[in-house]
């Protein structure tokens, strides 16, 4: 009699995963690098790793519909003559026309005034609809200087000076050829069709000295009227927050990794930087070390997607929050009514992250004249809106059932973490200890 072992179920390496070995052979077939857009994909310690402990004995609630729960925020106070008054503490990230459409910019201006918040213009200038239709609009200083000038510096509502970027920090970013139309070149003052790929820091400083000098000659140009922002990317967040402090920055943005970009190389997005999560409690420390907490206001994005996200980084000493990705699928990005004709780009609606290529059914990522015709600015920008008035609601209610009335009143204690990682990144006790790890030096 022969034995046979019984068959087993064939075990597939953890670390050659199927979409890792799908990229060796890609890389292999091509000899290139892959480009995306989006942000991280891995998995990584976020807000959905913190909770919020309710009101009971210790403290009341409030009630919903009976006390009020504030919402506003001002933004720039420290030297600018005209800091910027918002409604609610989501303002809208920059995204360059060029990367979007310009009928989804519009929308991003016409959600966020009806919202009671800001836009930003993002890389390749200013474009007169968004202009238009926006109420309060930030205006991205970048190395490239795309469609640079001081008309529009002037006529902006505040300036941020753009350093790095979460999905790519210390890399610059990248437009292909078949989204730079006619109008995207002229904006640009760059040949029709040819890639582009803006610089990695800007061309006229080296350091935070020179950034000063840079900050000074704006606030010239402007008046001293305009608040200016500082964005940075989340690798280092204590240190650059500080040099942007004492750069003379109104505002600091981090940007932490599963903040989203254009294009840039994927090796990049999911390897360079810190979680969004990370990035918070050393650039709050930061600024409470410099005694400038509340009076240079904090700004973070990378992954924000609904109002617990709001409230729990505002808990942790954030100012305001910023969304980019959540804002274009609020429009109608990614949507599933388009899955067919994601399908024959051989990808599906929520996973599709080749804005690159201009061929968006949706018609927000695109600068194809038919594509963007299906999107209507009006509607889009109501469907933004909307969105973030739950997201403020949402927020709201999570502050009241912690006995706030405003959402700044939010604070570390109401938080506790569900893992060892979350509790030693955002400075809080893991659920049911009273431990926080890095604290007493354990």
């Amino acid at each position: 009699m022969t034995y046979r072992n019984p068959p087993t179920t064939p075990r597939k390496s953890a670390t050659f995963d199927d979409y890792t070995l799908s990229e060796i052979r890609r890389a292999a077939a091509t000899g290139i690098y892959d480009i995306r857009g989006g942000g991280a994909k891995r998995k990584l310690p976020h807000f959905d790793d913190l909770l919020f402990l309710g009101a009971s004995i210790s403290r009341y609630p409030l009630e919903g519909y009976r006390e009020r729960c504030d919402t506003s925020v001002v933004l720039g106070s420290r030297h600018a003559k005209k800091p910027i008054e918002l409604k609610i503490p989501i303002t809208i990230a920059g995204m360059s026309f060029g990367s979007l459409s310009g009928p989804a910019k519009e929308a991003l201006g016409r959600g966020a005034t009806l919202a009671g918040t800001s836009t930003t213009t993002g890389d390749g200038g200013m474009t007169e609809e968004e202009r238009g239709h926006s109420k309060q609009l930030v205006y991205q200083y970048l190395p490239s200087r795309y469609g640079m000038n001081p008309r529009d510096l002037r006529r902006a509502d505040a300036i941020e000076v753009v350093v790095g970027q979460g999905a790519k920090p210390g890399g610059g970013g990248m437009l292909l050829g078949q989204k730079i139309s006619d109008r995207v070149a002229e904006m640009r003052t760059l040949p029709k069709g040819i890639d582009q790929r803006s610089a990695s820091r800007h061309p006229d400083w080296t350091g935070p000295d020179d950034l000063e000098i840079k900050i000074l000659e704006l606030r010239e140009i402007t008046d001293w009227e305009k608040p200016i922002y500082v964005k940075v990317g989340g690798a280092r967040p204590y240190y650059d927050t500080a040099l942007a402090v004492k750069a003379g920055a109104d505002v600091v943005v981090v940007d932490g990794m599963q903040g989203g970009t254009a294009a840039t190389q994927e090796v990049f997005i999911e390897n360079v930087g810190q979680p969004t999560l990370a990035c918070i409690r050393p650039a709050v420390q930061a600024l409470q070390d410099l005694g400038m907490h509340r009076k240079v206001q904090l700004i973070v994005s990378g992954g924000i997607r609904n109002g617990a996200d709001v409230a729990k980084a505002l808990a942790l000493g954030v100012d305001a929050v910023s969304i980019g990705t959540a804002a274009l699928v609020a429009l109608g990005d990614n949507d599933p009514h388009w899955e067919a004709e994601y399908n024959e780009l051989g990808t599906t609606a929520g996973a599709y992250d080749d804005w690159h290529e201009g061929r968006d059914p949706a018609g927000i990522t695109t600068q194809d004249p038919e594509l963007m015709k299906r999107v209507d600015p009006i509607a889009a920008g109501r469907r933004l809106a909307n969105y973030l008035k739950v997201m403020t609601l949402e927020a709201q209610t999570i502050a009241r059932a912690c006995g706030k009335n405003s959402l700044h009143n939010l604070e570390p204690e109401d938080l506790v973490a569900l893992t060892i990682e979350a509790a030693a990144m955002a400075g809080v006790p893991l659920a049911g200890t009273n431990w926080t790890p890095g604290k007493n030096g354990f």
